[in-house]
């Protein structure tokens, strides 16, 4: 048993095996099949007037709703690290095997340029750490993947400084997760390497075969990317594309009214989450350009943002199964 696990981690810092079998995208569009994801922040009632699930609700509502697979976020009221000693991990674990789920990843929460000026606190090894401990979390139950952040853009301090402590943050914890047979997915989420071109540039510095990519639509959305651009952006991040989510938004206008002028100023436009398929972000060229260049991955779906409609379990329900439907088009 023993030898058949430092064969499973070496394989992974080898780069021949990923999390949950999972591969690169091979270039070739008949690999491509759906396997759709529920990312259990959509039931944990993160945001005003969002419903909150129990993680074996939630669980019993992912199998219930047709999902293949569920993605568990690492904090309260889900599976924090606080709460989950062995025997809640062996437990959750066999639940999820009782149920017929995948458990595709865990979904991590930090931020490596978090104390950037704060020369005397190690945040670096503490988020690294922190990590670490998700990586075995993951493995006791029964996934190798773990979904992690980059770090927010501090005021004031120099941007390379920031994406260094980064860089350095991804290989401490990619090195911890190795040990575990885990790969890391960086979402393209906060301000460091949210850009593609960065992002590409990030990971080719980190230079760790279990320190692959999270790439999403929405990011590129929101920098004003093209139909072209998105698609030429899939391209690029190919190599290491393990893992997308899915959430779709309309932009909501808002005006700050100057008395001087008698007149209304224009703000930053609000974002509200739609069903998928009914918002401005292109998923029709994104998915297909994932289908072009035969990925392999799940497709994670989240609920994480005001919704139209609100937050009841009706509502969560209904847009649920709008993403799955949505999805059959790409199955053709």
């Amino acid at each position: 048993m023993k030898r058949k696990f430092a064969l499973l981690i070496l394989l992974v810092v080898l780069g021949v095996i990923s999390s949950n079998g999972q591969k690169a995208p091979t270039g070739n569009p008949k690999d491509f099949k759906i396997k759709t994801c529920l990312h259990s922040v959509s039931y944990s009632g993160a945001w005003r007037g969002q419903a909150l699930l129990t993680v074996d609700q939630f669980l019993v509502k992912a199998k219930e709703l047709g999902f293949d697979g569920v993605e568990l976020g690492t904090k309260r009221p889900h599976v924090s690290l606080i709460d989950y000693d062995d025997a809640a991990r062996k437990k959750l674990r066999a639940r999820i095997k009782e149920l017929g789920l995948e458990l595709v990843c865990l979904a991590g929460y930090n931020d490596f340029t978090a104390g950037v000026d704060k020369a005397g606190i190690p945040n670096v090894e503490i988020q690294a750490v922190y990590i670490g401990e998700l990586a075995r979390l993951a493995s006791d139950l029964g996934t190798n993947m773990v979904r992690v952040f980059t770090g927010y853009e501090r005021t004031g301090i120099p941007f390379d400084k920031q994406y260094a402590q980064v860089v350095e943050g991804l290989q401490m914890a990619g090195k911890i997760a190795a040990k575990y047979g885990v790969t890391l997915v960086v979402q393209n989420h906060h301000d460091i390497a949210v850009h593609h071109d960065v992002m590409r540039w990030l990971l080719d510095e980190v230079n760790l075969p279990n320190v692959k990519a999270g790439f999403d639509c929405w990011a590129p959305t929101m920098q004003g990317l093209s139909k072209d651009e998105i698609k030429k952006a899939i391209y690029i991040m190919k190599p290491d594309i393990l893992l997308t989510t899915v959430a779709d938004y309309e932009k909501l206008p808002r005006y700050r009214y100057e008395s001087g002028q008698v007149n209304y100023v224009e703000e930053l436009a609000e974002n509200r989450m739609v069903a998928t398929g009914e918002g401005y972000l292109d998923y029709k060229t994104f998915i297909s350009t994932l289908k072009e260049i035969g990925y392999q991955g799940y497709i994670s779906y989240e609920m994480c943002a005001p919704l139209k409609g609100g937050g009841s379990i009706e509502n969560l329900d209904k847009n649920a199964k709008v993403f799955l439907n949505y999805l059959k088009q790409f199955e053709k």
